[in-house]
């Protein structure tokens, strides 16, 4: 079995007035609280108790502000504070109910301050019900849950620990690389080789590549224009709205990537290594922006996150001329049109190929064949999880492990 933690996300469900207020109220003192212990500098926990200890509000939310100050203030260095930090809680404050019964089933209970707790009806992500339900039976482990609100809806994280089925312990001969190619044209290309050496069942999301293009194109060209205007707010709500359509796209082609691996006999998911990709990412200003704003972390970390889950193992290689060489002959040739790779080898029997698929194989095979293995990362800065797009507010500060494990805020 392998250790997963995931974050859970819940929609807290039209709150009457009086639980509207208690939650702006928590939400107020927690980032005073915040805010007074990073300007007295907190470097450890009795440091920022001295602060916050005067604060109206429960144990759950001081011991978490208690732990995070003095992570901001000595591991992360912050030089300042941003407005919308969520409201912390360790993992002893939070209580689910479930009642199956009632037409909104979930029931989560909030620490206000010492004396009072607020029962919320919630909205989960309807792919995470089994992950409630393991953490109902007491089957996962809770950890810290973090309350935010936005768009003047009220949303509360918490991050989940559960056992998954162990990775296919097939031998390397056994396995069945799927290359897994991330581009503009097609979102995402997969595809495998068959007994014979044959490329086969190629699966390409090419109408998802268009829609992202055209969100990103939309979301840059609008909030540049709302921006030159001063609406700042309105822009980044915007954004905001947007980017939630993007992951929307990527979850379902993420999951559906998943599945394909599914139907391979001992699959083994290949990635292009990003840490390769980030270092030749030399072009210009315009060309950085669309490379690294098309969500090459996003898309790997969701596709290591559920791979782990089905128990379907993933690994990278350096993918230096995987969409330059023939998968035939290995020949170097050139893309005439986006989408179209030609070898220009006269003895190779395959002159033009669909170009995302050519470089799907090269992917693949060069996991098969050993060929540049990732090398570590000494600080894991350099993971494919690096830089995957937060919808939801997060604090910028915030753990690694848990900001690659987010998931787009969903109902928003």
């Amino acid at each position: 079995m392998t250790e997963l933690t995931k974050t859970l996300e819940l929609k807290l469900v039209d709150p009457n007035a009086h639980k509207r207020r208690k939650l702006r109220e928590t939400r107020d003192a927690y980032q005073q609280a915040l805010r007074d212990a990073f300007d007295a500098g907190s470097t450890t926990q009795t440091e920022a108790n001295d602060v916050v200890v005067n604060y109206d509000l429960s144990g759950y939310a001081k011991n978490a502000l208690k732990k995070y100050v003095p992570q901001l203030t000595t591991t992360y260095n912050a030089g300042e504070l941003h407005d919308d930090h969520p409201v912390r809680f360790t993992n002893e404050g939070l209580r689910l109910n479930h009642k199956p019964e009632n037409t909104i089933e979930w029931y989560v209970k909030i620490p206000h301050h010492e004396d009072h707790h607020l029962w919320m009806p919630a909205q989960p992500n309807p792919n995470q019900r089994d992950w409630l339900e393991a953490l109902n039976a007491c089957d996962a482990e809770m950890g810290e849950s973090r309350l935010f609100q936005r768009n003047g809806t009220w949303y509360l994280h918490v991050t989940a620990t559960r056992d998954v089925e162990d990775c296919s312990e097939a031998s390397t001969d056994e396995q069945t690389p799927i290359g897994v190619d991330i581009g503009e044209a097609s979102l995402v290309t997969v595809c495998h080789r068959d007994d014979h050496g044959s490329p086969t069942r190629p699966e390409l999301w090419a109408d998802e590549g268009k829609t992202v293009r055209r969100l990103r194109k939309t979301y840059f060209t609008a909030t540049r224009r709302l921006q030159e205007r001063g609406s700042n707010r309105i822009a980044e709500s915007f954004g905001d709205d947007l980017w939630n359509q993007i992951d929307d796209v990527f979850h379902r082609v993420t999951r559906e990537v998943v599945e394909y691996a599914e139907s391979v006999e001992n699959p083994v998911l290949v990635l292009e290594d990003l840490t390769y990709i980030r270092e030749s990412m030399d072009y210009s200003e315009y060309m950085n922006r669309r490379l690294h704003g098309w969500g090459f972390a996003k898309l790997h970390a969701q596709i290591r996150y559920k791979a782990v889950e089905k128990g379907i193992p993933v690994e990278t290689v350096n993918p230096r001329n995987t969409s330059k060489e023939c998968h035939a002959c290995g020949e170097v040739g050139y893309r005439p049109k986006q989408a179209t790779f030609k070898c220009t080898n006269d003895d190779c029997w395959m002159g033009e190929y669909q170009a995302d698929v050519n470089g799907a194989i090269n992917i693949a095979d060069r996991y098969l064949s050993g060929e540049s293995p990732s090398r570590e990362h000494e600080n894991d800065d350099d993971s494919a999880e690096d830089g995957a797009h937060l919808t939801a507010p997060q604090d910028s500060q915030a753990d690694a492990e848990i900001q690659q494990l987010t998931l787009g805020t969903y109902a928003s």
